[in-house]
């Protein structure tokens, strides 16, 4: 099991990528990035890179919708350029509220969508001439209002033809499309306790139809990091991040997270969630989330208990522990478990 951990988006993005490039010496072996609606990542991860030498430099995510498939390709190929071959690209569809709210762009065809820009990324870093007809047209057809564009193969080598690609989904028909055609799964608000019940047959279904040579499909999943006999208290640091998701990640009826702690059995909690973000009571909504969520979301507590989280995560599957640790020797937390991750 790899150790990585997610870089805060919402701070400043140049000392949370110092704090993140500090922990290589630790143990980290990986640092996604996520973008939102805040700084773009791919400008910080390409900071990263400058900053580090081993530590692999992931996406998590870039949406489908507010980039072309060439870009993404063009993107991912430069990091793993400047990087020496350690991107990893964490697409998605995002949400409604994102897409709609921040891009200005129609959600719509979301699977669609995701399934062929992880095609052409593919085609485009084997450096294929691409001439695809789809959701997205290259080049564009006359009759769309195309009139000079011709096939184009990338004008550069990328430094590796197979990037890894890891899709963020949490519904059945998205996360049976990543067991089919990605490298990696990035999960939300992951609980290894309830991953089979939730998402165990679509997993399944999606790996029965996966090409071999793709290998075993890693997944990614962690949560909040404390170790000590107090360290419990520090699981409802959580609380906010998980009022975010499950009340403000998009609009009544279509919000993913919420629909997922539904499907953890905290459907009452999660439309009180959901009422209290929405109208503006985010200090309500945190308090609304349950502990019992909170606890299992994380790896907070002892030393002997935390340890026994580890494994719970490593029985559902999880291949990449992505974890935030929290106090004021995160180096020292780094160390301590990927010591024991050896």
């Amino acid at each position: 099991m790899e150790l990585s951990m997610l870089l805060d988006y919402a701070g400043d993005p140049r000392r949370a990528a110092d704090a993140a490039a500090a922990l290589e010496k630790a143990g980290l072996d990986a640092v996604w990035v996520a973008e939102a609606w805040g700084f773009d990542s791919p400008t910080i991860m390409g900071y990263l890179a400058a900053r580090t030498e081993r530590m692999k430099i992931g996406s998590a995510i870039v949406n489908v919708y507010s980039r072309t498939p060439a870009l993404i390709a063009q993107t991912a190929a430069g990091l793993d350029a400047l990087s020496g071959g350690r991107a990893l690209l964490g697409l998605g569809a995002s949400g409604p509220q994102v897409v709609e709210g921040w891009h200005g762009k129609p959600y719509d065809r979301p699977l669609g969508r995701t399934r062929e820009t992880v095609e052409l990324c593919r085609r485009i870093w084997r450096r294929e001439t691409i001439d695809h007809h789809g959701i997205t047209d290259m080049p564009l057809p006359p009759e769309k209002g195309g009139r000079h564009g011709k096939p184009l193969k990338i004008l550069t080598r990328p430094v590796r033809r197979d990037i890894p690609v890891y899709i963020a989904s949490l519904g059945p028909a998205n996360v049976r499309m990543t067991a089919e055609i990605a490298d990696g799964w990035l999960p939300t608000l992951f609980v290894p306790e309830k991953a089979r019940q939730v998402w165990g047959a679509a997993l399944d279904e999606g790996t029965a139809r996966r090409d071999p040579a793709l290998g075993p499909l890693q997944t990614v999943a962690g949560g909040l990091l404390a170790i000590g006999e107090d360290a419990a208290a520090a699981r409802d640091l959580a609380r906010p991040q998980i009022a975010l998701y499950v009340g403000g990640m998009g609009a009544v009826g279509k919000n993913f997270y919420n629909d997922l702690a539904v499907a953890y059995g905290y459907g009452k909690e999660a439309r009180e969630i959901q009422e209290l973000y929405l109208a503006g009571r985010k200090r309500d909504a945190a308090a609304a989330v349950p502990a019992e969520l909170c606890e299992l979301m994380s790896l907070c507590g002892p030393a002997g208990y935390v340890r026994e989280r580890i494994e719970a995560f490593r029985e559902a599957g999880v291949t990449m522990l992505n974890v935030n640790p929290v106090g004021p020797e995160p180096a020292r937390l780094i160390e301590t478990v990927k010591g024991w991750l050896r």
